[in-house]
């Protein structure tokens, strides 16, 4: 077998998942924390040019980010085609508490996601779930990951390509390599994905300096200048963090600070952040890696500045190109559903930040994917 290394930091979630995927096939690994270690590094940054975690060597292959889709193709065990009662796409708080409740049900339940704990996992700080005083969204994700193993249901780590209804009424998901899971019922809880600037030319950039992952690649710009794009809750405490660890933080607002009153608090009494209201980014720059932004502000000259690195948190788009008019969404893309959790298709389901459920909440996510199972179970049992 080829030795496997893992390039990673301390408080990255999809180094953590990449890690446990690796422990669940019994893949023996060498783990390095980059964070802690400038020589590791810039090894790292030498074999793979990203500046960004995490970075897995397998032998002479070199795969960027928790590419789940590779890692099954080397280690993976394929699924066995079982038909399930319910299968439930997304693990992040409304589909693991979508399958701690079908479990509860005794439904053979699937959950199938391409990492654990979704959008949540890039939380700072959480301040507004009930039971916890402050909470990472890492270490609240780990809780109800906790909970979901220990019932009776399977969570394969994989991506999802697509999903499908047979001639029979049976539900088909079909995974990125390709497998075939089936079930009688679906919860769709798939989530979000981050929204990029728009900036022509960032594609160059994404993991050589700009990144949408600051608890990931936070730690690797110790001491160094980087700026936040975005005005809400996510950018205001990534901005807050980020200052105990680069020497500055610019934080890039295109309107107001629209954050909640206790985050604007904080943020105004750190000296190394610097606000720029109204303003975007109008040029990335840098050879191989980012090391200059443009800033246009309205009403005023065009400001050009050296930055290592750039975190974005301009929100969020659902994870809904998967569907291709299975389900019907709405004009932001989102999946519609009545109170219940029903879309306009019989026996599917949607729950969390994917579905037109205005309040986009951890913990009215997790709501929603308790109310999603509860009508799944009615849904399988009334058909039976």
């Amino acid at each position: 077998m080829s030795t496997v290394t893992v390039y990673s930091t301390k408080n990255c979630p999809y180094c953590r998942m990449a890690k446990a995927f690796l422990d669940k096939q019994g893949v023996p690994y060498t783990a390095i924390d980059v964070g802690a270690d400038a020589a590791a590094a810039q090894k790292m940054i030498e074999i793979s040019g990203q500046r960004g975690v995490p970075v897995i060597v397998v032998g002479d292959e070199v795969i960027v980010g928790f590419d789940s889709e590779r890692l099954n193709e080397l280690f993976g065990t394929p699924v066995e085609r079982e038909l399930y009662d319910v299968i439930i796409v997304g693990a992040g708080p409304a589909g693991l508490t979508a399958g701690v409740y079908c479990a509860r049900k005794l439904l053979k339940t699937l959950i199938v996601s391409e990492n654990i704990g979704g959008q949540a996992l890039e939380s700072w700080a959480i301040e507004n779930y009930m039971g916890f005083r402050m909470i990472t969204g890492e270490d609240l994700m780990k809780k109800f990951e906790e909970q979901a193993r220990t019932l009776d249901l399977r969570l394969e780590l994989v991506g999802v390509k697509s999903v499908t209804q047979a001639a029979d009424g049976i539900f088909e998901v079909t995974s990125a390599p390709g497998a075939v899971m089936r079930g009688k019922s679906l919860i769709l809880a798939q989530g979000k994905q981050p929204k990029m600037p728009g900036v022509p030319g960032e594609e160059k950039y994404l993991g050589r300096g700009l990144s949408i992952c600051a608890t990931c690649d936070g730690p690797l710009y110790k001491g160094k200048k980087v700026a936040v794009v975005g005005g809400g809750n996510s950018a205001v405490q990534t901005a807050i963090e980020l200052a105990g660890i680069a020497s500055s933080v610019s934080l890039i607002a295109r309107s107001t600070i629209k954050a909640d009153p206790v985050y604007v608090k904080k943020l105004d009494g750190i000296k190394n952040i610097t606000v720029h209201l109204h303003s975007q980014i109008a040029e990335m720059a840098g050879e191989t890696y980012l090391d200059r932004i443009t800033v246009k502000s309205e009403g005023k000259p065009d400001q050009s500045f050296g930055v290592s690195a750039v975190f974005v948190e301009i929100g969020w788009m659902p994870n809904t190109g998967l569907l291709d008019g299975f389900v019907a969404t709405n004009d932001k893309g989102e999946i519609v559903v009545d109170a219940d959790c029903h879309t306009n298709r019989p026996g599917v389901f949607a729950a969390g930040d994917v579905s037109s459920v205005r309040s986009k909440q951890i913990i009215i996510a997790a709501g929603e994917g308790a109310k999603a199972a509860l009508e799944a179970y009615e849904y399988v049992t009334k058909k039976e």
